[in-house]
């Protein structure tokens, strides 16, 4: 079988969003020079671009020739970037070769094909090559690192407490970048069943007036059994979010208005256990949603089912393996 890729406005999407978040102030903010998804226009040395003939585009072809994979969907300007990723990073599984050499020279090596597939997602959004090492790298010194441990509300998670990786997501449910998230989340848990938990934790942010009354409204919801229903006519209703609308949600879903009301005007309980999420997060570097972590490791993958799909992949290879990537 070979691999497909993304069709290029939604990977470019999905490549933007991994850079985008609102941050503590709740203004939304993008990279400062992301750049544009590359076009047909965008072509090879020898394809109409600039360039000494075809020779280039014979040996990016070439390069990027591996059996089972296919990387032909890409734009050319997006192929040059993944040649020069396959010829310029070592493969991360911890043999002596570029990934390039790994993915011809080690056919059985999983974890180079997973790698490959997440640069050439990044290409295709338009991210060049420097750009792709430097993320690669550092999503997978994360294994590495010291991981974070979180108090978290299984009322508030939805899959196998048991399960062996779980994705923990700090979001507000007025940032434009955490409505983006929610159905990759919802994929992730509906694809792999008990092998996933995705756990909610609210981070409302200062700059969104209503994001901490649509956290307290979900928290009250939850005390009712309906924290995921609330969860979901939140962001379905992102963009007309008020004080009224979010008591008429709960109202729909048998959770007493006048309770959130009171909630509301009370604060108590409810307003202190947003605050140790609050806490829990900036403990962990959290300052902008939505923050994802991985097992206790932060992603900064692009958010889209198949690029976490890899991480998870990853992440069980690494646990398997005692803490190490499988041998070739």
């Amino acid at each position: 079988m070979r691999t497909a890729l993304l069709p290029v406005p939604l990977v470019a999407a999905a490549f933007l969003l991994s850079a985008a978040t609102c941050n503590k102030g709740g203004s939304s903010e993008s990279p400062a020079s992301a750049p544009a998804a590359p076009t047909a226009e965008d072509s090879l040395p020898g394809t109409g671009g600039a360039g000494p003939g075809g020779d280039e585009s014979s040996k990016i072809a070439q390069t990027l020739s591996v059996p089972g994979m296919d990387f032909s969907s890409l734009s050319s300007g997006a192929q040059r970037e993944l040649a020069a990723v396959f010829t310029d990073e070592f493969c991360y599984c911890g043999c002596p070769h570029t990934l390039g050499q790994c993915l011809k020279e080690h056919k059985g090596c999983r974890h180079a094909r997973r790698m490959a597939n997440i640069a050439a997602q990044d290409a295709q959004a338009g991210s060049p090559s420097v750009e792709i090492i430097q993320r690669i790298g550092k999503y997978y010194q994360g294994f590495r690192e010291a991981r974070r441990t979180f108090k978290l509300d299984d009322r508030m998670c939805h899959g196998a407490k048991d399960a062996k990786v779980t994705y923990v997501e700090f979001a507000d449910f007025e940032c434009p970048y955490c409505g983006f998230v929610r159905p990759v989340m919802e994929e992730l848990v509906k694809k792999h069943g008990d092998k996933v938990r995705v756990c909610f934790v609210p981070f409302p942010l200062e700059g969104h007036p209503h994001g901490m009354p649509a956290a307290i409204a979900s928290l009250v919801a939850r005390d009712k059994g309906k924290f995921w229903e609330m969860h979901d006519q939140l962001f379905a209703n992102q963009l007309a979010l008020s004080v009224p609308v979010i008591k008429d949600l709960a109202a729909s879903l048998g959770v007493p208005a006048a309770e959130v009301q009171k909630a509301l005007d009370g604060g108590g309980k409810y307003a202190a256990e947003i605050a140790s999420f609050k806490e829990m997060g900036k403990n962990a570097g959290v300052g902008r949603t939505p923050t994802i972590f991985l097992n206790g490791r932060e992603l900064g993958l692009a958010v889209t089912v198949e690029q976490f799909d890899h991480a998870a992949d990853d992440e069980l290879e690494w646990i398997s393996s005692g803490k190490a990537w499988a041998k070739d």
